[in-house]
């Protein structure tokens, strides 16, 4: 003990000499700065800045041994004193789990609350405080300001400008991704190729890798290595490099990171190269948790367009168009990207020159007379010639100084591009050829101060930087999102949160899938390479055939990210298309799924036998088509028991809820393991609300399902009357309606106890519902805590007024009536089901059917309520049909939405913006709080939410509208389906309120919203054997011996590609850990199973024990070589401690034995 005291003090040396000695550094530094911010030579500057870089660099990685040395020491005394203790907690306890010093508060949310501290910078919500958003006239630059330069301003630093041409190819949109290929971006690249290498000074750059690898595929080896000359050369940029240029709104974060993935995984293995930059000009507002994600993934830059017009002016008012983006929970700047905002309207020719589009069009010379397109400001471009040359090229000068006063540097970056340009080799030559005789026009004229050339993104950013860097300019901090977009007047776009919601159902559903299919794959692999003892795979398992499905699966899901796609806004034909490569792909993984269990579960494994026509193991449900919603299948009991198979997909012990419809009113369901009999319920399955099937039946049960596991059951057919059933008592308004059932107990209430409340109770909470329509009125908790919380359903029509824009796919223009509370000609059936599994609440309306059902479960199941709405609104015309709770909580203008699953988001609903404006995306959660309670709403689809009033919260569930907005789609959205939507709403008590940040608090989910949220997304998946007598026998398979730490989230356990055999699964697999920030202020009692760490320290080898990782390296989170830690830095002694802040998602190349 004493040596391990004396070695903590010298770590603590060398660290406190290190910290000395870079302030030190930087005080030398700001000693040698002039007085007068005069300017210092950009190779001391340069040099300066190296040393810092080294310094800093040093400083790291002895934190990083520090850190590491003291976690080993701490472990050592844990388990000097776990040996010493009686007995441990709990079976899952971690080994840097350690008390708290204060019982009030959560261990490991002190940390949350830390990050919370941080000031500084420009708060997004501030901004939208201080904005009046009144729309004046701004001239030329309609939506802007009148711009003025003197004209001397580049005397000493000359204006220095990057033309970058690129193309917007949308992978679906108008026509479906396949038909654009042919028709456009086919000979798009193919003009790319042969017009870049006619002359060295052309550039280009593209985003979206779905559409360049179908290229990539299809041309020979000699133009391949064009391409990669062209890349070397930095003629040919590619920019962000996802799968597709994704939605930022409605897409969850694990999506996008698979999208970023495909994208950069791809790009190294055929180019060699990583993206630096990010370039997403057209997704309808931008999210903070998307910018986290393009730096883990190792870009420096980035660029975005369309942002609020209000906002835009007032970035360019200030000078802040370009900024440094920083994550609103973190305090230091290890988040922060460099972010440019384009100024203007759009990113099209007319719109990125300068700040007048009649100017800037006569530049766009795809649109020179004759040809296919115009300028509407009825001034044509001319051709460059010697006669023109001079008074073509100062107008072109004055647009582009006066875009340069909005910015703070002399470098200016200019896009030259639109959808689908450069098809034809004619514009090719146009553009290029008449650009380039205006920028030998400039080179040939010195005393204009400027110097253009074609670029691409690196090449601005550098200069940019460098210029920057010479000059001593730093830009600001900003933090927070840019939602909600409008282009023009009080058009917002937050009508697409919610556009086609069947498939932004199915958008979760396939990630779902994927990522139990992910994780189960790469179990297996493992657990083959460990029984057969050689490093080999079973030869009857058609690993290549599975991988091939995985990899499919994860570009299916990838191309539906794309900002029309998930965004519910590409015509009838395209959703279509969509629909059908996800429903395919979730087919396809539920063939990988089943045949790997089939090999985990047998307990000889040389039974194991492939039969893709007639799989052992089959899905206990059936989706018949890409527009149907999934549909349980019947199994038929007798006395030999009937196996099913359940996988834990979460990394966390569940007691699940688990439903399956079985032809027998009597059954038993035993562990297969110890042949215990479990608790039971059998409910009815009503083929009409006041009919129940005579043949059909739904049997329930509560299993207890270990971390990541498989657990076999059998269901056998049990005497009659053994089984509890289901209690139903049905109440209506009027006439008493016909109730057929021949096998459960009905009543009908009448007189004094019709009229009472309707109440349902657990040992966690009571509820109380309206008698008349059963709707939410009321819940109380065990603790005490009481809150009103109405469920409201309402319309939203559309402005009905001449001449006025309208609804559509991208906008919500609601009607001047506002919403209108939904009535029905006839009183609603409501059934109450009481049982000792479940009890729950159905109201039958005639375009929704609502429940709220009442888990009889310990832990975060038992204490949310589940909400789930079918919703059919075919039959209207320009309706969105919205559910809104309405409750006491006085959350005053404020509520938080989540961005893309990652991160909690303040909003504040403000009465100088239009109702539509205050409706913001929601990817997974919403919530409402005052001082003593939190009402959250946790989600398992993305929808648009609101919260108008104090105390209210409200989700839009569907939209139908007739017309088109104007915004290029050109119809309406009327392809409506019967729409599943899934709840869990969870009331806690809070104790501490938030703190402040730059005007905005930053809070987390509480930990029992994540777990809950977390069973949400991921539900068990369950799978039958057949009725054969005959089964071989099977055992569970339980790969850890314990749950994560609640905090800690498995985000993808993912095999990745050969290095050396395309489309065949490496040895290597992704391992992708999220470490949840969570709240301080509700501490669940009792506390959940599993643990929590106070440390940023994580044990891996314990965290998975048994499993092994024969090596271990920590990279970026698209898992590019060129990422990886250097093998210097790896640990190769056990144990093996990485360090996973709040937060923070940790991406590591690990070997699993």
């Amino acid at each position: 003990m004493k040596r391990s005291r004396i070695l903590a003090v010298l770590v603590g040396g060398v660290f406190c000499m290190a910290v000395m000695s870079l302030y030190r550094m930087l005080e030398l530094m700001q000693g040698a700065v002039p007085k007068g911010h005069q300017a210092i030579p950009a190779g001391q500057v340069e040099e300066d800045l190296s040393r810092l870089q080294q310094k800093i660099d040093k400083l790291e990685h002895l934190l990083s041994d520090n850190n590491r040395m003291v976690a080993m020491l701490r472990d050592s005394l844990l388990q000097q004193k776990a040996s010493l203790a009686s007995g441990r907690r709990g079976a899952n306890i971690s080994s840097d789990s350690v008390p708290h010093s204060n019982s009030g508060l959560l261990p490991g949310c002190r940390l949350a609350e830390e990050v919370k501290g941080a000031a500084g910078g420009v708060q997004l919500l501030d901004v939208y405080d201080l904005l009046p958003f009144d729309n004046p006239d701004g001239g030329s630059w309609k939506q802007g300001f009148k711009i003025s330069y003197q004209g001397n301003e580049w005397a000493e630093q000359p204006l220095e400008v990057f033309l970058v041409p690129h193309s917007h190819n949308d992978p679906g949109w108008l026509k479906t991704f396949d038909r654009y290929y042919q028709d456009q971006t086919k000979h798009i690249l193919d003009n790319m190729l042969l017009k870049l290498s006619e002359d060295s000074r052309r550039k280009m750059i593209w985003a979206e890798i779905s559409y360049f690898s179908k290229w990539w595929n299809e041309i020979d080896e000699q133009k391949r290595e064009m391409v990669k000359r062209l890349v070397e050369a930095g003629q040919l940029e590619l920019v962000t490099a996802g799968w597709v240029m994704a939605d930022e709104a409605n897409s969850h974060y694990f999506a996008l990171l698979d999208q970023l993935m495909e994208g950069h995984q791809w790009l190294h293995r055929h180019l060699g190269v990583a993206p630096s930059s990010g370039w997403a000009i057209d997704p309808f507002g931008h999210s903070p948790s998307m910018t986290y994600l393009l730096k883990g993934a190792g870009l420096s830059n980035m660029v975005i367009q369309r942002i609020h017009y209000a906002v835009k002016k007032h970035f360019a008012q200030q000078q802040t168009l370009e900024f440094l983006w920083r994550q609103s929970w973190d305090s230091s700047p290890r988040s922060d990207i460099t972010c440019h905002m384009m100024p203007f309207y759009s990113y099209d020719v007319p719109h990125t020159c300068g700040p007048n589009p009649a100017v800037c069009c006569q530049f766009d010379f795809h649109r020179l007379p004759g040809r296919r397109i115009f300028c509407p400001w009825k001034i044509p471009p001319q051709e460059i010639t010697e006669q023109n040359v001079k008074e073509r090229a100062l107008l072109l000068l004055d647009q582009y100084r006066q875009k340069s006063r909005l910015f703070r540097s002399n470098v200016l970056l200019i896009p030259l591009g639109d959808d689908f340009r450069y098809v034809e080799s004619s514009e090719w030559d146009a553009q290029f050829t008449n650009y380039q005789k205006l920028f030998n026009y400039f080179d040939q004229h010195p005393e204009l101060s400027i110097k253009a050339r074609f670029g691409t993104l690196a090449d601005y950013f550098h200069a940019l930087h460098r210029s920057m860097s010479s000059t001593g300019t730093t830009l600001p901090t900003l933090r927070g999102d840019f939602f909600t977009y409008a282009d023009r007047d009080d058009h917002y776009w937050s009508g697409y949160y919610t556009s086609r919601p069947f498939y932004k159902r199915l958008d979760r559903t396939l990630e779902a899938t994927l990522r139990a299919t992910e994780i189960l794959f790469s179990l297996t692999l493992a657990e083959m390479r460990r029984f057969r003892g050689d490093g080999h795979l079973v030869e009857e398992f058609p690993v290549g055939k599975h991988f091939g499905r995985l990899m499919e699966g994860r570009r299916n899901l990838a191309l539906f990210q794309h900002h029309d796609a998930v965004t519910g806004t590409a015509r009838d034909p395209v959703v279509v298309d969509y629909g059908t490569r996800l429903f395919h792909s979730i087919l396809s993984l539920r063939h990988v799924l089943q045949s790997c269990a089939h090999w985990l579960l047998l307990l000889d494994k040389n039974q194991y036998h492939h039969d893709q026509l007639k799989p052992f193991l089959q899905m206990d449900d059936v989706i018949m088509a890409q527009d149907a919603l999934p549909q349980k299948m019947p199994l038929a009991l007798s006395d030999e028991p009937r196996t099913l198979a359940v996988f834990n997909p979460v990394e966390q012990l569940q007691a699940s809820i688990i439903s399956v419809i079985v032809d027998s009113p009597d059954a038993q369901v035993v562990d297969a393991e110890t042949g215990q009999p479990l608790a039971a319920q059998i409910s009815a399955v009503w083929v009409e609300p006041s009919r129940a099937s005579t043949d059909s039946f739904q049997l329930s049960f509560v299993a207890e399902l270990p971390p990541l596991s498989l657990v076999v059951y059998h269901v056998i057919k049990a005497p009659h009357g053994s089984t509890l059933r289901s209690q139903y008592t049905i109440h209506h308004q009027g006439n008493q309606p016909a109730i057929q059932t021949e096998h459960f107990k009905i009543s009908h209430p009448q007189g004094a106890e019709a009229e009472a409340s309707l109440s349902l109770s657990n040992k966690h909470v009571e509820i109380w519902s309206s008698p008349e329509t059963g709707l939410l009125q009321k819940l109380h908790l065990q603790s005490g805590l009481s809150r009103e919380v109405r469920v409201q359903f309402l319309w939203y029509g559309t402005r009905t007024k001449k001449n006025r824009d309208k609804s559509g796919a991208y906008l919500f223009l609601p009607g001047e009536e506002g919403a209108q509370l939904y009535t029905s000609p006839e009183p609603p059936l409501v059934r109450v089901s009481r049982g000792p599994i479940f009890s729950d609440i159905t109201s039958h309306f005639p375009h929704f059917t609502h429940t709220v059902r009442l888990f009889h479960l310990d832990g975060h199941a038992g204490k949310s309520l589940e909400i789930s709405n079918k919703v059919d609104i075919r039959s209207e015309m320009n309706h969105e049909l919205v559910m809104r709770l309405v409750s006491d909580v006085a959350s005053g203008n404020r509520f938080y939405s989540d961005l893309n699953g990652f991160q909690m988001q303040q909003r504040r609903t403000m009465e100088k913006l239009p109702l539509q404006a205050n409706f913001y995306p929601m990817t997974s959660a919403a919530f409402l709080q005052d001082s003593v309670s939190r009402l959250s709403l946790l989600a398992a689809q993305s929808q648009a939410v609101a919260s108008l009033r104090s105390g209210e919260l409200e989700v839009v569930l569907d939209r139908r509208l007739q017309q088109d907005d104007n915004r290029g789609l050109g119809q309406g959205i009327t392809d409506n389906k019967l729409t599943a939507s899934l709840y869990h709403l969870l009331l806690e008590d809070r104790k501490d309120g938030a703190q402040e940040m730059a005007g905005a608090s930053v809070e987390h989910l509480s930990l029992l919203a994540h777990l809950s949220s977390l069973s949400l997304s991921y539900p068990p998946i369950t799978m039958v054997a057949p009725s054969n007598s005959q089964l071989p026998k099977l055992r569970p398979f339980k790969p850890l011996q314990s749950a994560l730490p609640c905090d800690i989230h498995l985000l993808n356990l993912k095999t990745l590609e050969d290095a050396k055999e395309a489309e065949s699964p490496s040895e290597e697999v992704a391992l992708l850990l999220h470490r949840k920030g969570f709240d301080c202020s509700s501490a669940p009692k009792p506390p959940p199973t599993c643990t929590w760490s106070e440390n940023e320290e994580v044990n891996l080898d314990s965290l998975f024990s048994p499993l092994q990782f024969r090596s271990i390296r920590r990279s970026g989170l698209t898992l590019l070589p060129v990422h990886d830690e250097p093998e210097s830095a790896q640990q190769q002694q056990l144990p093996r401690i990485v360090r996973l802040r709040p937060m923070e998602i940790g991406a590591f190349r690990v070997h699993m034995d």
